[in-house]
């Protein structure tokens, strides 16, 4: 199946509680037709992948909104430990 970059990696510093932020990167793509958002540590572990729904291209700040959602989603579930400012 053809995969198509939406949006390459990119780095981005996600701020999710007072006085706590995560480092990740994260990628926009095209498999077939359907759309991800890929999610990443900084050293590069997998975090989590999101099915976008069908025509939700956006622009970056728009994904970096998204991206914000699912990790407070994806830390509450883990309880993942959390860099502090």
């Amino acid at each position: 199946m053809e995969t198509q970059i939406i949006q390459d990696w990119t780095k981005s510093e996600v701020p999710l509680k007072p006085g706590a932020h995560r480092h990740v990167r994260y990628k926009v793509y095209k498999s077939g037709t359907r759309l991800f958002q890929e999610i990443r540590d900084a050293d590069d572990s997998p975090i989590h992948t999101l099915e976008l729904p069908q025509g939700m291209v956006m622009e970056r700040a728009s994904y970096e909104v998204l991206l914000r959602y699912v990790l407070l989603d994806v830390i509450e579930s883990e309880a993942a430990p959390l860099a502090v400012v």
